[in-house]
């Protein structure tokens, strides 16, 4: 009973966990995320102050940031998801624990650990005005939840699990490569976007002419801590164009490795699972790539951008779920 449950459980909170990461790039890409200067609530209520009484108080606690309603309800919406999101894996957490049928309790921990650091870089993310590194970590948070939460969902499936097949072991190291390729390059992505550097080259394939010239490494890779407010960027428009031009090198990196990857492993893969699977990573990885130069060519459309980022978590959760299925066969072989 309990097993049937969490296997109803986790698929709703991954679905969840979907909805709040593209809730959580629709509020940074609207400049939202100072929408509410105070956490968890929002000037002081647990609700946007609509009231003029309410709007009046608001704007005498926080004179210095003007309640502008749009952008509170983005951060509060967020808020809102984010937290019953929190609830979902707390039940997932006790069920796994304290329920009467044995289950795996190993992700269910690691789940609660990180949904409660999350939370703590969701506060930071306010508190220190929108500092890069706790931006980007905070991104790299959701997107690793939801890594967690699709290994959690296989493994209360076994039964989808197949035998190892042996031509496929030699791309075990490659697989490894690529989830690691993956990894920083959406972390990359996560840092030119918490720099407001994703309009910094407006043209393709690299950068504006004489790009390379005008690289500043060390102030684009700089954590830039002292602020008081990093809202619309501290950087430089060179070191802005230096972080974007090395997603873009990124990018290019990640699809010949991806993309070789996932051919290899189509092509030697007899069980239907794993060639599903290889033609999955194979259209999320040019979905992907196609969103990335349509972001550069219309100018970062909003909707385009957000799917840029729900894409790029879906790759990497792609990524994860392949190499853990080495690793379970691997380990079902040695047995």
């Amino acid at each position: 009973m309990n097993k049937t449950l969490l296997q109803k459980l986790s698929s709703w909170t991954i679905l969840l966990t979907m909805l709040v990461i593209i809730l959580g790039a629709y509020t940074r890409l609207t400049d939202a995320g100072l929408g509410c200067p105070d956490w968890p609530g929002c000037y002081g209520f647990i609700k946007v102050p609509m009231t003029e009484s309410r709007i009046a108080q608001a704007e005498m606690a926080f004179p210095e940031r003007p309640l502008e309603p749009f952008k509170a309800w983005n951060e509060m919406i967020h808020r809102y998801f984010a937290g019953t999101l929190g609830l979902m894996i707390a039940a997932i957490f006790f069920i796994s624990w304290f329920g009467k049928t044995k289950v795996p309790r190993l992700l269910p921990t690691m789940l609660a650990a990180l949904v409660i650091f999350q939370a703590a870089l969701g506060m930071w993310t306010v508190t220190l005005s929108l500092l890069p590194i706790v931006v980007m970590a905070h991104l790299m948070g959701g997107f690793t939840l939801l890594c967690l939460l699709g290994l959690y969902w296989l493994q209360l499936r076994p039964q989808l699990l197949q035998g190892m097949e042996p031509q496929l072991q030699k791309l075990k190291p490659l697989a490894v490569l690529t989830t690691v390729v993956v990894a920083l390059q959406i972390a990359l992505g996560g840092w030119t976007a918490a720099n407001y550097a994703a309009l910094a080259c407006l043209e393709l394939p690299v950068c504006e002419p004489g790009w390379a010239s005008r690289l500043a490494l060390g102030e684009a890779f700089s954590l830039h801590l002292g602020y008081d407010d990093y809202e619309f960027g501290v950087m430089s428009q060179d070191a802005r164009q230096t972080i974007h031009a090395f997603h873009r090198i990124g990018a290019g990196i990640t699809l010949l490795i991806t993309g070789l990857f996932s051919v290899l492993l189509w092509r030697r893969a007899k069980m239907t699972l794993m060639k599903k699977l290889a033609l999955a990573l194979a259209a999320i990885l040019l979905l992907q790539f196609v969103l990335g130069v349509l972001n550069v060519v219309l100018h970062l459309p909003l909707l385009n951008a957000v799917a840029h980022n729900f894409v790029g978590a879906n790759l990497l959760l792609c990524m994860v779920l392949i190499l853990y299925q080495f690793r379970h066969r691997t380990r079902a072989q040695e047995n």
